[in-house]
């Protein structure tokens, strides 16, 4: 299939999609920005951080992550607006009547949406991860109530096959996992238990240090019992596992977040649908800007009596029931009622099929 050659009518059209998109977002960062200021301004003051800290350690982390948040809304309250404007100054008409047709006038309209999605998909598997990383550890050390602390008990891993780790309670104060128990069994049979009062982690070895240990190892119906005060042990289970928490899959690039996955689905880790949503999403969310360009364009490309301001409120309207079609998806996932991969990609396909409706609808 041939492309089509871009014209300067294209390039006019780019220039002003592209232009008005990342004006408008860069006008909401600043707003948001200011608003996040005067929120925090107290934990900076009480915390005596410094003004480089707060500029490039959070907020330059921060912008990245709110860009890709709005951008579908700005994707479809761009194109509302200056397809509006040119249809109010009967520039559409002007192009229709000039012999492009309608499909013609999409095309470079979707090339700004195309150029829009890979800016977001880079933001998503590239920029953003390591950015919130730094952004989380920042608010978690100077932002009150963001601060993490592990207040589950009773916690259950497989930490390979086989090996099951239990610990009834965890601190994050010394970093000390209490009441550990480790089972290894095979062919449905208990080849060997290790029970300690406390197990400490050990930074320098990287490794869990027992203290007060029993052990019990099983050999051809034979039971051995060894116990003392300390042990060391590297296990398939470290530090990182009892600090996570359901946005820490936001700071994981696209390797470490199908490795967690992999590992989650293996313990049977229920926390496994945070990191199946946010990698569903990191693909939903880019796609979605050719859905809000459409609709975008099939809504605001006839000239109306009342001017932009119809077509704007309708945009907004849309676009903020998108977003929080898009957060009530999740609700399914939790309660079980949709797989991830189903329940993130539904917004994309109902508002796909309003976007084909609408489209079919605006050359008439």
């Amino acid at each position: 299939m041939k492309l089509p050659r871009l014209t300067i009518l294209d390039r006019y059209i780019i220039k002003k999609f592209i232009g008005t998109f990342f004006v408008a977002l860069a006008l909401i960062i600043v707003i948001v920005i200011i608003f996040d200021i005067s929120e925090k301004i107290d934990d900076f003051v009480d915390n005596e951080v410094s003004l480089r800290e707060i500029a490039f350690t959070y907020y330059a982390n921060f912008i990245p992550y709110f860009m890709n948040m709005f951008s579908a809304i700005f994707v479809f309250i761009t194109v509302i607006f200056f397809t509006s404007k040119l249809a109010g100054d009967s520039e559409i008409i002007a192009m229709l009547s000039g012999g492009v047709s309608f499909k013609r006038l999409m095309v470079p309209y979707m090339i700004s949406a195309l150029i829009i999605a890979l800016f977001s998909l880079c933001l998503n598997l590239f920029i953003i991860p390591p950015a919130n990383k730094t952004r989380l550890a920042f608010e978690g050390k100077y932002i009150k109530g963001a601060r993490f602390y592990n207040n589950k008990r009773h916690i259950h891993y497989q930490i390979a096959p086989g090996d099951f780790a239990y610990v009834e309670s965890f601190s994050t104060w010394n970093n000390t996992a209490y009441r550990f128990t480790l089972e290894s069994i095979k062919d449905n049979e208990m080849i060997s238990k290790i029970s300690a009062e406390t197990a400490a982690w050990d930074s320098t070895k990287q490794a869990w240090t027992l203290r007060k240990y029993f052990k019990r190892d099983f050999v051809n119906g034979k039971e051995t019992i060894t116990f003392g005060s300390q042990l060391d042990t590297v296990i398939n289970l470290s530090i990182d596992d009892f600090y996570r928490r359901e946005n820490t899959v936001e700071s994981l690039d696209y390797f470490q977040l199908n490795e967690l996955i992999e590992t989650q689905k293996m313990r049977g880790d229920t926390m496994v649908k945070y990191s199946l949503i946010e990698r569903n999403n990191r693909y939903a969310m880019p796609f979605s800007a050719f859905i809000l360009t459409i609709i975008g364009v099939s809504l605001s490309s006839k000239k109306r009596r009342g001017g932009i301001g119809l077509n704007l409120g309708v945009g907004i309207a849309l676009s903020f029931s998108y977003i929080l079609f898009m957060r009530f998806s999740q609700m399914f996932v939790f309660t079980d009622t949709l797989p991830p991969g189903i329940a993130i990609w539904l917004p994309n396909v109902l508002y796909a099929i309003i976007a084909a409706v609408l489209y079919k609808m605006a050359p008439k």
